[in-house]
């Protein structure tokens, strides 16, 4: 089956509707999605940027909040901003990044984007994290093993392969070698996908 890597980080505003839309518009083109959970703070970095562009730029970071309430009025999903920007993310993406390939995964990721931009709760707690877990049918114990050191080598790989692929930023689509970046790209990476990639 063609397939769409979904490069995202729980922090990342518009994250949160693409979280939200990908699975159903990848299924109306029979598109398997690849689940790629990263940090941009790393990669911000490296542009000399400590903080969200969002945060640095003032005017750009109000239009975003707007647009951000637009956009997901539009998918007709909740929105609240969070009381912290950008949260810390770490926790929620060693636990997405070390159980990648289980079933539950797509749930607990847009149930964590849900907690942090429609519930305000902040998914840097392992309490949080856990319940997250919890309502998905899965222990809340399992942050301890995405805790672990292999655990956490393998989100600072994927971080590494992000890099690699050009990825800057959050959401990113990638097909084969094309990359979309943004959740209003996310229907020409689908799009693409269905006319060129490979099955």
């Amino acid at each position: 089956m063609k397939k769409v890597e979904f490069w995202f980080d729980f922090a990342s505003t518009y994250s949160y509707p693409a979280a939200f839309r990908i699975e159903n518009l990848a299924q109306s083109s029979n598109i398997s999605i690849v689940w790629r959970p990263f940090l941009l703070g790393p990669i911000f970095k490296t542009q000399g940027w400590n903080d969200s562009p969002f945060n640095i730029y003032p005017a750009k970071g109000n239009y975003m909040w707007r647009d951000l309430e637009r956009v997901c009025e539009s998918v007709g999903i909740p929105f609240r901003r969070p009381s912290v920007f950008p949260r810390n993310s770490v926790l929620a993406a060693r636990v997405a990044c070390f159980f990648s390939e289980e079933p539950w995964l797509a749930e607990f990721v847009r149930r964590t984007f849900f907690e942090n931009f429609a519930n305000d709760r902040d998914i840097s707690d392992a309490a949080v994290v856990g319940s997250i877990l919890e309502t998905v049918g899965q222990p809340a114990d399992l942050i301890s093993s995405a805790q672990s050191p292999k655990a956490k080598a393998k989100l600072r790989t994927v971080i590494e392969h992000a890099v690699s692929k050009g990825i800057f930023g959050a959401p990113s689509f990638v097909v084969g070698s094309e990359l979309f970046w943004g959740n209003d790209r996310l229907e020409s990476a689908i799009v693409w996908a269905h006319a060129h990639a490979q099955d």
